[in-house]
């Protein structure tokens, strides 16, 4: 059990070659990796802010930007980028032939395009097999927060939870995923517009039949007390 666990762990890490949003073979990162990172990035940044004629390095609230904004990146922003997936807990489903669902998971990440922040909420369902596993309920949280932290379009991250969701829970009639979520790069720049959100879905199993009562059951729970996220 413990060799397929690795296995479908080694399964999620890896990443197609020219995509930017996950992690490299070879990683995670330990903490001096990470701090050499740091200093190549603060140095890299500075030069950045010295091309866009801010004098920075006389400038008292921002002479520690770089540094700053370098730490963000890799302790923050882009922590799921250098560190494995740890492992997952799960559990016989013990003949439960019902949907669970978990809704309302917190995400921020970071859009791939102009490096703006999303933030917003994800809804998890899923149905485990006859012989299948259920995941530790925080344990959805933990496959958001890594793959959120790696920034991403909506879109490919919608994907990624699917289909880490999916695996871990082998055996499962079906997952659905559900992300609602507000980016600045539409807020703070281009049409520059407050208060527009996106939603994306990825389905599969016997969330992919409209007359589902399953389905029926997940996309209702959501129109629920849902946070100001009703869909």
């Amino acid at each position: 059990m413990k060799n397929k666990r690795r296995k479908i762990h080694e399964e999620l890490e890896v990443v197609r070659e020219g995509f930017a949003n996950g992690v490299a073979p070879g990683f995670p990162l330990n903490d001096l990796q990470k701090q050499h990172m740091i200093e190549d990035a603060t140095e890299a940044f500075g030069n950045f802010l010295t091309a866009l004629k801010c004098d920075w390095k006389n400038d008292p609230n921002s002479a520690e930007t770089p540094r700053r904004v370098s730490k963000a990146y890799v302790n923050d922003l882009w922590a799921g980028r250098y560190t494995q997936m740890s492992p997952i807990t799960s559990f016989p489903s013990d003949g439960y032939d019902g949907i669970i669902i978990e809704r309302n998971i917190p995400l921020t990440s970071m859009c791939s395009h102009h490096h703006q922040t999303i933030g917003g909420v994800v809804h998890i369902g899923y149905i485990a097999g006859e012989e299948g596993q259920v995941i530790g309920l925080s344990k959805l949280n933990r496959i958001v927060e890594l793959f959120g932290r790696r920034g991403a379009i909506q879109e490919q991250l919608t994907s990624a939870i699917h289909n880490a969701v999916e695996k871990i829970t082998e055996g499962n009639k079906g997952v659905v995923v559900t992300i609602v979520a507000a980016h600045s790069c539409v807020s703070c720049r281009g049409v520059k517009h407050q208060g527009a959100s996106m939603i994306t879905t990825k389905v599969s199993g016997v969330f992919k039949d409209n007359d589902n009562v399953a389905r029926k059951e997940f996309f209702d729970s959501l129109k629920i007390n849902n946070g100001g996220h009703q869909i």
